[in-house]
């Protein structure tokens, strides 16, 4: 490719029941991938969508032929197998990300891009200012806290879909077959330079968001469970801690018993349920963990695809590479 070439860009966006939402975003991610002034290709993601966004999305394609290609799952997967599934499609030089909701302004994409023909691998995002409920935005801070500890990659926001990526780093991320993908931190773990820009954030223009409780806090499960072994650790050291515990309070229990006799707590039958609660708590919490990890290597091991499309409507004008 010559030099003066500018890179390549394809934009992937994982949809699920946004028919509300989707003639606008097209119509401006249309608009600013043409200013961009370099090939693209606009790729939807439909996740088993039960409104019409699977009719609107095939109808674009075919109304944008080499712009925009639809990619249908046969049922709904989740976020990241969807996006997983559009980066398969995906033949740009520059992958970028973004929800469906227009939380994240689709003419965001433009400065997305400019910090990655700086030789960025991963351009990140900021949410400024942040127009999300205090409930998500605290679940965000663990989760970036969290993050940045394990992976020693310090992002401000790792929860935001707009994000960039170089095609190597895609490529890297399409050879690993595990089930539960976290990709910003997958993404990172391949990515030699990586920075972060501010983005505009809006309310969301129509619709429902489709994270509520259940799915936040298994996606917190899938962060910590993915990319690190560290609650196995804090396991061993928290079982030790409570048996250093379990026996200073027996010699303490044994020292009062000298001194005052069995009589001063009802000789030893509560402090002796106390201690086995303590233990019992510790064992299932242990057990709760272990869990986790063992569902997940068993997944894994059946070694399942993480999507199945169904068909794909359009093609890109991107050469494969």
């Amino acid at each position: 490719m010559p030099m003066n070439t500018p890179d390549s860009v394809s934009i992937v966006i994982p949809v699920f029941n946004e028919a509300e939402n989707l003639p606008e975003l097209i119509r401006r991610t249309l608009a600013v991938c043409r200013s961009l002034s370099r090939p693209f290709e606009v790729i939807m993601v439909d996740d088993g969508s039960r409104d019409a966004s699977r009719d609107i999305i095939a109808q674009t394609a075919k109304a944008n032929p080499g712009e925009l290609i639809g990619v249908f799952l046969n049922r709904n997967y989740g976020q990241h197998a969807a996006v997983m599934a559009g980066f398969a499609q995906a033949r740009g030089d520059i992958v970028a990300t973004i929800d469906a909701d227009l939380q994240n302004p689709p003419e965001e994409i433009a400065p997305l891009v400019k910090k990655m023909d700086e030789g960025m691998d991963v351009v990140g995002s900021i949410r400024v200012p942040r127009r999300d409920s205090i409930f998500r935005r605290f679940s965000s801070f663990l989760v970036n806290k969290m993050t940045a500890h394990v992976t020693g990659v310090v992002m401000h926001d790792y929860g935001c879909m707009l994000r960039a990526y170089r095609a190597q780093v895609i490529q890297a991320m399409l050879q690993c077959h595990e089930r539960s993908t976290f990709i910003p931190v997958l993404a990172n773990s391949f990515a030699r330079r990586t920075a972060e820009i501010e983005v505009r954030h809006a309310e969301r223009h129509a619709g429902q968001s489709k994270y509520g409780v259940w799915k936040l806090i298994n996606l917190q499960f899938d962060l910590m469970t993915s990319i690190t072994t560290l609650p196995l650790r804090l396991l061993t050291i928290a079982g030790v801690m409570i048996s250093m515990m379990g026996v200073g309070l027996g010699v303490l229990i044994l020292i009062l018993r000298f001194i005052w006799g069995p009589e001063w707590a009802a000789k030893g039958v509560f402090t002796l349920f106390a201690i086995l609660f303590i233990f019992v708590g510790g064992q299932f919490v242990a057990m709760g963990f272990l869990g986790e990890y063992i569902g997940r290597m068993y997944q894994d091991v059946r070694g399942r695809p993480r999507y199945f499309i169904e068909t794909v409507a359009g093609q890109s004008a991107l050469e494969a590479p």
